[in-house]
């Protein structure tokens, strides 16, 4: 642990050893991960200092310490070190050092669920910034993460995240053509347990392909505003940037990368697009809004045939 963390470190591993397994009463808590690193536990905490400074320090080392109970375990590793924090209004910039990013992409989401939910209970702490090696945290994408807070890691009203899951998607894009649909098949796609299998395969397909001879086909920049499922019907939601024309893609293409790509679940056997949650007028000019499309894999690009046949020897 760093050396400014070292003496608070000392007292906190003597007071937690001092109280065994016992119950803590608190208005604090600190976040743990269970055992298999694939949850978020909550754990009262009776801290020791009660100004600002004193509380992050001990939050921070708490976070970065081995716990009594053998069904915990602390969301910062062993191998990662905190180098530094500070307090610039009500934001909490935390430094950690380049073997942050050494975590996989399940337990990172979950250390830094963890700190930004247990460090905003201090009074004076409304964000958190993550920086590795004195650079701002950033995505898989280069982007940066920037502040975070309790909202930040909330998938639906009123759920946060609490666990992290993962699946395997089939989905449907554009050949390069734009006249014929390709499937690509996402293995280990990671997500939060509270997010809906709709939305997830909505949000995979606005980001794009993954594999060669295959493009979006939804226009870059559209949004997803709502999806919802009731009574196997799937209702998507798409902000006004889903209108703009990309006469490359053909506009069946467009429309069955969605709908192909959502009846992929079981629970949904059609599919109905809008526009801001408007169903007037239609796509283009053949696909009205109003209508529930269902499954067509009629546009399915041909894969070429192979020459497999070898020549026979003659005898």
């Amino acid at each position: 642990m760093i050396r400014k963390l070292l003496p608070l470190l000392l007292l906190v591993l003597l007071f937690s050893a001092g109280c065994g397994e016992e119950e803590v009463s608190s208005e604090y808590h600190i976040e743990y991960l269970n055992k298999e690193k694939t949850k978020i536990v909550e754990v009262a905490y009776g801290p020791q200092a009660s100004d600002t400074e004193g509380l992050i320090r001990e939050f921070l080392a708490q976070l970065s310490s081995d716990t009594d109970w053998v069904e915990y375990r602390k969301p910062i590793p062993s191998d990662v070190e905190v180098t530094d924090f500070s307090l610039d209004g009500v934001l909490l910039s935390i430094h950690f050092d380049e073997d942050y990013n050494k975590m996989n992409q399940v337990e990172e989401v979950l250390c830094r669920a963890a700190v930004v939910r247990t460090m905003t209970q201090i009074e004076g702490v409304d964000c958190v910034s993550f920086y590795v090696a004195d650079a701002p945290l950033t995505d898989s994408k280069g982007n940066i993460i920037g502040s975070m807070n309790q909202d930040s890691f909330v998938e639906n009203p009123g759920e946060q995240i609490n666990s992290i899951q993962n699946t395997t998607l089939t989905l449907y894009f554009s050949n390069e053509s734009g006249d014929g649909l390709v499937v690509e098949t996402r293995e280990d796609v990671y997500y939060s347990s509270n997010i809906s299998m709709e939305k997830l395969i909505m949000e995979q397909l606005l980001e794009g392909p993954q594999i060669e001879g295959a493009k979006s086909a939804i226009p870059a920049g559209t949004k997803l505003m709502n999806v919802s499922v009731v009574d196997g019907v799937c209702y998507v939601s798409l902000d006004e940037t889903f209108r703009n024309q990309d006469y490359q893609v053909s506009e069946a293409i467009v429309i069955y990368s969605i709908v192909d790509s959502l009846t992929e679940l079981s629970n949904i056997s059609k599919v109905q697009i809008s526009v801001n949650g408007d169903t007037s007028g239609a796509y283009r000019d053949n696909f009205a809004l109003s209508d529930m499309y269902d499954r067509n894999l009629d546009y399915m690009e041909s894969p070429a045939e192979a020459v497999t046949e070898e020549p026979t020897e003659e005898e």
